[in-house]
């Protein structure tokens, strides 16, 4: 099943994103985003330390689905403005942050909690966890790549004024 892998499961950072291609039914390509929900890896403690009562934690990636998720790389409030800028998109308490507007998304959910475009929601793609990668499974869009786009003119971000 290596078609539409995107990357392993550990290679997703807990604090930031993993950016990739796609092309949808047109060939037009555009940039996607993994994000796993730090705060729900958390929740019930780091699965990778001893239990406490001595034994293992749940196996990581035995909730993997439920603490990951794929969303298209672009705000809400403009929609050309990208949220992951080429080296990962900026987190706080479990959520995503656009540099450029200072809006706050849910990584689990892509509902904008704050910001210019409060109570809208991220475009997301369909992803499978299965053997510890990730696959891109939406019938609508086709695995391309991993990193940006190589020529994406659309960006015309400035530097921010939200700090983090």
């Amino acid at each position: 099943m290596d078609a539409g892998r995107i990357t392993a499961l550990a290679d997703v950072p807990d604090d930031s994103t993993f950016l990739f291609r796609v092309a949808d039914e047109s060939g037009e390509e555009r940039e996607a985003i993994l994000v796993v929900d730090g705060v729900a890896a958390t929740d019930g403690g780091n699965p990778t330390d001893p239990a406490p009562d001595g034994g293992d934690q749940t196996d990581p990636a035995a909730d993997a689905d439920d603490r990951i998720a794929c969303w298209l790389n672009y705000c809400q409030h403009l929609t050309h403005i990208k949220l992951d800028k080429g080296s990962g998109a900026p987190m706080r308490d479990g959520e995503l942050i656009c540099a450029n507007h200072g809006a706050y998304f849910e990584a689990d959910s892509g509902r904008c909690t704050f910001g210019p475009c409060e109570g809208a929601y991220l475009t997301d793609l369909e992803i499978t966890v299965s053997d510890g990668d990730v696959y891109l499974t939406d019938e609508e869009y086709e695995f391309v790549g991993t990193g940006p786009l190589e020529s994406d003119d659309l960006d015309r971000a400035s530097t921010s004024n939200v700090e983090f």
